[in-house]
């Protein structure tokens, strides 16, 4: 696939996207979205990749955030359907069905950090930062970034960090829980590549089965929850995945799964 703000590959069941506007430091243009959009649609369509992982071009930047052009002529409701747009890719993105390794080489701002947000495993070099500075601008974060980072760290925490504009650096995101791991900026693509290598050698139908019971936990109860992970396990005991892992592991060799 061919795009003028993304570059995308796809090596041993794993794609990756690199958001390609290194001089605007991967700021998301209106082009970057649609063409982001394009590409998450392709990636579940595609049998071929089990993962997918999301990075920044050059050493400075994942995402800097939204292109701030493109926001000076909004108005109420314009300004709505704007955020709605965003919205609706990064919806897209976190209900891909396959997970997404988001992996932050640089400032995660604004747009960036709500892109960071939306994938299911949060990577970062040394080099990251962090923030939500859209109050700056005199604007809230618009791209799911009040509700996701609430959820992810805490109210207030969140509320620290969307209400000052703060930045937080990759081991402050890590103490409190922003990202999964931290590692040396040489190592971040090699360590997010062998994780998703590592997650597409699994069973597709139990990945997906997971993705989905924990993606349902902010929106339902504990009993609720608790019922869903049921009967998503029943599902998992039906396919061929299961039968070849349980059998694999008593005959105490590697399970080759064919994702059914």
């Amino acid at each position: 696939m061919a795009y003028q703000t993304l570059l995308y590959d796809v090596r041993n069941r794993v794609g990756t996207v690199i958001v390609n506007r290194p001089e605007k430091l991967n700021a998301l243009n209106a082009l970057a979205k649609e063409e982001l959009r394009d590409c998450i649609a392709a990636v579940r369509n595609d049998g071929n990749v089990a993962a997918l992982i999301i990075t920044g071009a050059g050493e400075k930047s994942f995402v800097a955030g939204t292109d701030i052009a493109e926001l000076t002529e909004l108005n109420a409701v314009t300004g709505k359907q704007f955020a709605e747009r965003g919205q609706a890719v990064l919806n897209l993105l976190e209900d891909l069905g396959k997970p997404v390794i988001a992996a932050i080489n640089g400032y995660a701002l604004g747009g960036g950090c709500e892109l960071a947000l939306a994938c299911h495993i949060r990577l970062a070099s040394d080099r990251a930062r962090f923030g939500q500075p859209e109050v700056n601008l005199g604007i809230i974060p618009g791209y799911g970034g009040t509700q996701r980072l609430a959820r992810l760290i805490g109210m207030g925490r969140a509320l620290e960090m969307i209400l000052t504009g703060i930045q937080v650096d990759a081991q402050e995101a890590y103490r409190i829980g922003l990202v999964n791991r931290v590692y040396p900026a040489a190592e971040l693509m090699p360590r997010a590549q062998a994780m998703a290598e590592g997650i597409a050698s699994m069973g597709q139908r139990a990945i997906a089965f997971a993705l989905t019971a924990v993606g349902a936990v902010s929106e339902t109860t504990l009993k609720e929850g608790l019922a869903h992970e049921a009967e998503l396990f029943g599902s998992c005991c039906a396919t061929e995945d299961f039968r070849e892992g349980t059998t694999a592991f008593l005959q105490k060799r590697k399970p080759v799964f064919r994702d059914r």
